[in-house]
């Protein structure tokens, strides 16, 4: 049974954590490896992480988490073994096509078995993690052919229709979300197969579930959480970790009902550290983005890092990813990590939240968060993700 967390001291006993993390595009960047290069041919992934990772930590040094070896990650394993085609186009993020005409049709479908090992691209990703053993002996080689939570598997499947579907018919939409929560956890079991893992973990299990924040608060108890918790029931016994980006402030409360110790709200241009404090108290990391260095200098990563945990993040990460190996960027890398140490010293040390954000120019105070909304740039279009983020 999974303990639901104290949310009086959950946030004093998560403490504060950081980590910098090379992501398969920085290695991509670093061998000047096409995307699609990388994806299909093993020779050219195995290539990319023997010359790419010494690159990297001769780039960055040794605080940043090099990626371990694994196949390409490509978020949309589970679909693609129920029938959706996976597209790599030259220079660009691994798409998916929409399979289902109906909810009725995705019902009846998701329901007839499957020998994942056959379907879909697995054979190939299969093969493609033996010719990674073979070349990287004795060091693990993880299975990056992935699955989503719950909102974003019924959107793979159905398309944009499938927010309509739920607003005309939520009694079937439920049904249809309780069979792709099955689906995936038998995809799941499967997956934690291959490797002889407990599909259930006793310890903690995360989910990733961007679309979720598709969903209006008024629904969210409906239509969410019973997915979440069918989820989440058929694969941890333990600690509740979830990465929904671009969720609403109203939303927040939910994450607190679902029982999550940890919260990745990622790229979520409608919120700022302040209102997932004031909202949830669940504790939660808050990330420095990719794009974001490009419009920032030194001082303002490192005003970036002090206002988070100032304002109540549990932590601040950063996932070097395409166009973050110039020297200009790393720099800015280099201060994200002196910001992160110096915070995690005087915090062992005693110092206070306050005391914290004391630390940050008065630029910075200025600039976060009122003016960090429009300072966000685009977000980026859903495909497989290049920073490997949401890959379980």
């Amino acid at each position: 049974m999974t303990t639901r967390p104290d949310y009086m001291r959950a946030r004093d006993e998560a403490g504060f954590r950081w980590h910098v993390s090379a992501s398969q595009g920085a290695l991509r960047e670093v061998t000047g490896i096409p995307i699609r290069e990388f994806n299909l041919n093993p020779e050219a992934c195995i290539e990319a992480y023997r010359r790419g990772r010494p690159l990297l930590r001769e780039l960055f040094g040794p605080e940043v988490r090099l990626p371990g070896v694994s196949t390409p990650a490509v978020s949309y394993g589970h679909v693609n073994a129920l029938g959706s085609e996976l597209l790599f186009p030259e220079g660009g993020e691994v798409a998916h096509t929409h399979i289902y005409s109906s909810l009725g049709e995705g019902i009846r479908r998701l329901r007839e078995p499957v020998r994942w090992s056959e379907a879909g691209m697995a054979p190939f990703f299969l093969e493609f993690r033996e010719r990674l053993r073979q070349a990287f002996l004795g060091e693990p080689v993880g299975f990056s052919f992935g699955a989503e939570g719950p909102i974003t598997t019924a959107y793979e499947l159905r398309g944009e229709e499938f927010f309509m579907e739920l607003l005309d018919s939520p009694s079937l939409a439920g049904e249809f979300l309780g069979a792709v929560v099955e689906s995936t956890l038998e995809f799941h079991r499967w997956v934690c197969a291959l490797d002889g893992r407990n599909p259930v973990n006793p310890n903690a299990g995360g989910m990733c579930d961007d679309l979720a924040s598709f969903i209006p608060a008024r629904l969210f108890r409906e239509m969410v959480l019973p997915f979440w918790e069918q989820y989440y029931r058929g694969t941890t016994t333990g600690r509740r970790h979830a990465h929904v980006e671009d969720l609403r402030a109203e939303q927040l409360p939910f994450l607190e009902e679902i029982g999550l110790s940890f919260f990745d709200p990622s790229i979520s241009p409608k919120l700022t550290p302040r209102i997932v404090r004031d909202h949830c108290r669940v504790p939660f990391t808050w990330r420095l983005g990719s794009f974001h260095y490009r419009e920032m200098d030194c001082q303002e990563v490192e005003d970036f890092v002090y206002q988070a945990v100032a304002d109540g993040a549990s932590g601040v990460h950063t996932i070097l990813a395409e166009t973050m190996c110039a020297p200009e960027v790393v720099e800015k890398v280099r201060a994200f990590i002196r910001a992160a140490k110096e915070t995690e010293r005087l915090l062992s040390e005693g110092a206070t939240r306050e005391e914290i954000g004391a630390l940050v120019s008065p630029a910075g105070r200025e600039k976060l968060w009122d003016g960090w909304c429009g300072y966000l740039g685009p977000k980026s279009s859903r495909g497989g993700r290049s920073d490997g983020i949401g890959h379980r």
